[in-house]
This record gives C-alpha cells, sequence and structure tokens, in this order.
C-alpha cells in the first residue's frame, strides 16, 4: 500500500471511530432528571426548545424534566385542539393545570344580584365543565371582577360568596375545583378579590371542596409580602400555585422572592399539585429558555 492510500484508510478509520465513540456518548447519556415538583410551563414558553405541534410540544416540555402544564386560554380552543393537548399529558404522564373559567377585570359582576351577570356566570361555568370533561382538567380559574364604588363592602363581599356557591354547585356536579386567584391593585387596579386572607376568609365561607385559591406568588409579594406564613396560614385552602418574580415578573432568581426556599416548603409540606410559571423571560431567544430552564433547575435542588 503506498503512502496516500495508508493515509486516506487511516483517517476514514479514525473519523469512524470518532463517529462511533460520539454515538456511544449520546446513547450513553441519561435525559434530564424529573422536577421534584410540578413546575408547569405554558405551550408557547420554550418555543426553540419544545416547538412544533401540540403534541411535539408537550413531549419536549416531558423530555426538559417538566411534570405539568398549563394553558390559561384553554376554554378557548377548539374541541379538536383540548382533546389533543389531553391525549399529549396522558401518554407523557403529566398533569394540567387550572385554565380560566372567568376573569373579566372590567366589569363589576360576582359583587352584584344581577340577573343577567348570574345567567352569564351559569354559562361560563358549563363551558369550564365541558373543557374539563375533554381535558381531564381538574381546576378552573375564576377572578371575581371588579368592585362596585358605591355599594357598602361587606354587602359586596356577601353577594360575591353567594355568586360563588351558585357557580361551586355546577363544579361540584363535575368533580371539578374552582380556584379563586387574587391579584395585586397596582397591576390591575379596582379588583374586589387582591389578598390571601381575604380569599381565605371566602372559602370558608363557601365552605365547599370545590372553592379553593390560586396562590399567585408574584402578586402576593406586590400585595402583602408575607409569603411562606400566609402560604401556611391559608394551606387548607390553597389548591394551586402561580409563579413569577418581583419586580418585573420574569423567572425565578431574577427578583427578590426566594423561590428555592419557597419549593422546599412546599416539598417539605407534601404539595403535590401544580405550580404554574405565569410569567416572561429575562432574557430573548435561546438563552432566554435556557437561562429559564437552569433558574428552575437551581430553584428546585433544595
Amino acid at each position: 500500500m503506498d503512502r496516500r492510500r495508508f493515509l486516506a484508510t487511516g483517517l476514514a478509520a479514525g473519523a469512524a471511530a470518532a463517529t462511533l465513540s460520539s454515538s456511544s456518548k449520546a446513547q450513553n447519556q441519561s435525559p434530564p432528571s424529573k422536577f421534584r415538583l410540578k413546575y408547569a410551563p405554558h405551550l408557547g414558553m420554550f418555543p426553540t426548545m419544545a416547538g412544533g405541534s401540540l403534541e411535539d410540544k408537550i413531549k419536549a416540555l416531558s423530555g426538559l424534566g417538566f411534570r405539568a402544564i398549563f394553558d390559561n386560554g384553554l376554554a378557548d380552543k377548539s374541541a379538536q385542539d383540548q382533546q389533543t393537548i389531553a391525549q399529549g399529558l396522558q401518554e407523557q404522564n403529566m398533569d394540567l393545570g387550572p385554565f380560566i373559567a372567568y376573569a373579566d377585570f372590567k366589569v363589576a359582576s360576582f359583587v352584584t344580584r344581577d340577573k343577567e351577570i348570574r345567567d352569564m356566570l351559569k354559562k361560563k361555568m358549563f363551558q369550564a365543565v365541558e373543557t374539563a370533561k375533554r381535558t381531564n382538567a381538574k381546576w378552573s380559574l375564576v377572578v371575581p371582577g371588579r368592585y362596585d364604588q358605591q355599594m357598602e363592602w361587606d354587602y359586596q363581599t356577601a353577594n360575591v360568596i353567594d355568586n360563588l356557591k351558585f357557580c361551586t354547585e355546577i363544579f361540584e356536579a363535575a368533580g371539578l375545583i374552582m380556584v379563586l386567584e387574587p391579584l395585586n391593585p397596582w397591576d390591575h387596579p379596582g379588583l374586589f378579590l387582591t389578598k390571601i386572607p381575604q380569599a381565605y376568609n371566602i372559602c370558608r365561607a363557601v365552605n365547599s371542596p370545590c372553592c379553593k385559591i390560586v396562590d399567585d406568588l408574584y402578586h402576593q409579594q406586590i400585595t402583602e409580602g408575607n409569603l411562606i406564613p400566609n402560604i401556611d396560614r391559608a394551606w387548607d385552602e390553597i389548591a394551586s400555585f402561580h409563579l413569577g418574580d418581583n419586580p418585573g415578573r420574569k423567572e425565578p432568581t431574577t427578583g427578590e422572592i426566594n423561590f428555592r426556599n419557597i419549593f422546599k416548603h412546599l416539598h417539605e409540606k407534601n404539595y403535590q399539585d401544580v405550580l404554574c410559571m405565569e410569567h416572561g423571560h429575562s432574557q430573548s431567544g435561546k438563552e432566554g429558555e435556557q437561562a429559564l430552564l437552569q433558574a428552575y433547575r437551581y430553584c428546585d435542588d433544595f
């Protein structure tokens, strides 16, 4: 064999060996471990790392270690898309966080005794029930709307409780849990429900296993702080959480909330349900997606 053929043969053999070695390493690399808690991104949160069809997105999010998703606008999706999401979650053994049943920030609704409002709420609740049947959802979210500046606060509270009892009866028959969301009055001025103690008091008055609280830690850090003590005091009435750091409403570690301690606390309390990642990215593009993922890996390593 001449020198030229010898070198060519040697280089080809070396390239083949390198390819086999690389392939072997890739096959031996284990996928990312599942997160300890059920942090739930929405389906558009990782457009480059988890893009494609609905099925592809769900599969990719599972591959990143997530055990749940959330979709606020699930009730507005087509029945076919809802069923596709349900099938994808079932195949990946993932949970579905609360979707919105009613959240009109412009209308004084639950605080009234208006018959047209009651009829509208009835329609919304039955729509939520149908969505839950198609998607196997356990929770649906309600924001009780604006307060009335021309009515005594206690009368408004009584009306909210009565309207929630009416809506909860519809949910109870379907085995669906309503979660009430307090929102901070700076981002959303004029809303009736703003604090965890207020929501706790209302849930106790409604007195139903199907009327609970979603504790949005971003909103409550702004409104009242004292996050862990309020979690403990309202624990019996909390069914779910929303996440977002403050200021900025971006991923954990970008603001002042110690999410690592909060996640550790929830794990110690044996919290088994969903934490919806209702926030943005601190950086754009794929780098932003990677930074978000790394932030959750850090906070989940408690």
